[in-house]
């Protein structure tokens, strides 16, 4: 059945059809793996040119959104994707080499949202959230104290047993398991000293330099769906980003 737009827009063309495209990911047409119509098939859909449905998909692509496989479609990408799965995970080791990466779980309770956690989420200040507290490990060696956020509605599925009967990506858990799926970050970095608990658990001493990562995850529409604090020992790890 063609699809029309129905609302003009000062956005270019290219643009609305993407913001449509979302908007059937975020409805659950495409769940994340699946395969999506043909650019011929889609610009029938919207009524458009191939070339303008081309270049919608273009950024979902650039965006990780969507996956191209040459030869076989355009596919929603998933968290187990070996190119997606761990794209937010940008701690390496300074030699490049590849690393067991592994996870433990030290805590997982229900609590009151701060002022600022409620405003990272857009929830109400002490809304019900989960709190999961973990280390990353890397080659058996721990270097990330993870703390995490989560709205309870959305997420109430997540308890101790579930993550660690699941014990892989948190993100992959999300969608596979709660059918949230998280598709762009923003961090903010800066630098501190280990103290109390957190040089106990990662077995430092009182004021080792960590890397401090906070950053907030957004699913589709740009919906904020996870806080998160990474504490990280980068003596022999650095953070690293790619710019396209």
């Amino acid at each position: 059945m063609k699809q029309s737009l129905t609302h003009p827009s000062f956005q270019p063309l290219y643009r609305q059809i993407k913001a449509l495209l979302t908007q059937s990911l975020i409805s659950g047409e495409w769940a994340p793996g699946a395969s999506i119509p043909s650019e011929m098939d889609l610009a029938v859909r919207f009524g458009v040119s191939q070339g303008t449905v081309r270049k919608a998909i273009d950024e979902l692509a650039a965006e990780n959104i969507v996956v191209r496989r040459q030869g076989k479609g355009t596919f929603v990408a998933t968290h187990t994707e070996e190119v997606v799965k761990l794209r937010f995970l940008r701690l390496v080791a300074a030699d490049g080499s590849k690393e067991l990466l592994d996870n433990r779980l030290l805590s997982c309770e229900k609590t009151k949202a701060s002022a600022a956690i409620a405003r990272a989420l857009n929830i109400r200040t002490g809304s019900s959230v989960i709190e999961i507290r973990r280390l990353l490990l890397f080659s058996g060696k721990p270097l990330i104290f993870d703390r995490i956020i989560l709205p309870a509605a959305p997420f109430k599925g997540v308890t101790t047993e579930r993550i660690e009967a699941f014990n892989g990506s948190m993100y992959r858990l999300y969608e596979t398991q709660l059918g949230i799926r998280m598709v762009r970050a923003e961090e903010k970095l800066t630098a501190i000293g280990a103290e109390g608990d957190i040089a106990t658990v990662l077995g430092l001493p009182q004021g080792t330099p960590l890397l401090s990562i906070e950053r907030v995850s957004y699913t589709y529409g740009d919906k904020p769906m996870e806080w998160r604090l990474g504490l990280c020992l980068t003596d022999d790890h650095h953070y690293l980003n790619q710019f396209e």
